[in-house]
């Protein structure tokens, strides 16, 4: 067991260091849900130490039936945010420093105080701000999305990449939270559209989910950090360019690509 997480872990590291994608983790190991966690642990564990950074939140994957399926499960699973994955809106990242990104619009959770494992919806609100944002999904496979499954997802952190988040206001209520609606544009051209229903019915129940999940690993959310909680659409490949995604009630955030 520590042989196959010490291995996969260096695979994925060498990925990084090299910008080289690698075959799916799934050919090679045979990796169930816990083991995977206990990959990308190991993984965290190491990127921290080399680099001298540590652990800004969680980011919620796989908050759509669609998504869930290509990865034959039902619930989401989630994915390690470290200092150096949150960038601030308006900033620009060069392709030439990424594998293949893709474009998830999501709200952005900031804790205020430490969150229960067993928070309800009052909890949640009570001890968060919101700040609009845009998720950069960016997996070290081969063509991976929507090739991969669970195995590659979880041994790769969820695919984290980039974070983007704009400015911080206090949060909306839970009925305004599921139905805030959202559009995408691309050099000024609208691109999607979509609502915070599609995030597991309300981005507030994914933040739920989160902190019952984590608990099971023994872990919790603690203040100040950041939870990116689900895309409300299919996700996009990036194209060069800039990005803005406006949300009714929250605000906008943007992101531009260059080559």
């Amino acid at each position: 067991m520590s042989n196959v997480i010490e291995e996969v872990v260096e695979k994925i590291l060498h990925a990084y260091d090299t910008k080289e994608p690698i075959p799916f983790i799934h050919d090679q190991y045979d990796i169930d849900e816990d083991l995977g966690y206990a990959i990308q642990d190991a993984l965290i564990k190491k990127q921290c130490k080399r680099q001298n950074i540590q652990v800004a939140g969680y980011k919620i994957s796989m908050t759509t039936p669609e998504t869930q399926a290509i990865a034959g499960v039902n619930e989401p699973a989630y994915g390690t945010l470290l200092t150096t994955n949150l960038i601030k809106s308006g900033d620009t990242l060069s392709l030439s420093d990424l594998f293949s990104p893709l474009i998830e619009t999501e709200i952005m959770f900031i804790l205020q105080e430490d969150l229960s494992p067993d928070a309800d919806v009052n909890e949640v609100l009570q001890k968060s701000k919101l700040a609009a944002g845009i998720e950069i999904p960016d997996a070290r496979y081969i063509n991976w999305f929507p090739n991969f499954k669970l195995a590659d997802l979880l041994s790769d952190n969820t695919a984290t990449g980039f974070v983007v988040i704009s400015d911080v206001i206090k949060p909306l209520t839970y009925e305004q939270l599921a139905n805030v609606k959202m559009e995408l544009f691309h050099n000024d051209e609208k691109i999607a559209e979509g609502v915070s229903s599609a995030v597991l019915g309300n981005p507030v129940d994914a933040v739920i989910w989160l902190a019952q999940k984590l608990a099971k690993h023994d872990k919790q959310l603690k203040k100040g950090m950041v939870i990116s909680s689900g895309t409300f659409i299919s996700p996009p490949v990036v194209k060069e360019g800039t990005y803005t995604v406006t949300y009714t009630n929250i605000g906008e955030a943007k992101i531009t690509f260059v080559k």
